[in-house]
């Protein structure tokens, strides 16, 4: 899905939920009485993207809410294309600085950089055809510390893995 150059990513929660259609409903299963009385779950649809995410573990609506805005972040980097020319354009300063002297990347899942930077590096991971090698080159680090970033997160290796397949490459493992 490719979004307009907008940088949802960079909106405060409050800018983020405003672009948003927000359902608030019953969440059923465990719970106890509570859960079943209260409409707590959040589904948020990001009406720009067109992205949809749901929250219901919690028995409280902000907590739910804060967890949703959070899958929308992630949704959006995984999935909101935003153009990148390698011949001109170079990664983003926050990319640049995730990455330590050493080639690791030191930007994990709880970190509130983690979003824009999987954002970043699948821009230009998809700008590149999906090639693990020159898209490392790109970042100035090897496709081994590549590889290792994108085997952590689950999701983030099956984003990887439907964009090489697009470019008919094998998968990742």
């Amino acid at each position: 899905m490719n979004a307009p150059n907008a940088d949802y990513l960079a909106l405060d929660d409050a800018a983020l939920l405003d672009q948003c259609q927000l359902h608030i409903h019953r969440a059923s299963g465990p719970g106890g009485q509570k859960r079943n009385k209260t409409s707590s779950a959040i589904r948020l649809r990001h009406t720009p993207t067109e992205l949809m995410v749901v929250a219901t573990e919690s028995r409280s609506q902000h907590e739910n809410k804060r967890r949703a805005l959070k899958r929308l972040r992630m949704a959006i980097a995984l999935n909101a294309r935003r153009p990148f020319d390698p011949a001109t354009d170079s990664p983003s300063h926050r990319l640049r600085e995730c990455v330590a002297r050493n080639g690791r990347f030191v930007c994990g899942p709880r970190d509130v950089r983690y979003p824009p930077v999987v954002r970043d590096l699948l821009d230009i991971f998809c700008a590149l055809e999906a090639r693990t090698a020159e898209t490392a080159r790109a970042l100035n680090i090897s496709t081994a510390h590549l590889t290792a970033f994108l085997r952590k997160d689950p999701k983030l290796l099956a984003r990887a893995n439907q964009l090489r397949k697009e470019f008919s490459h094998p998968p990742l493992r």
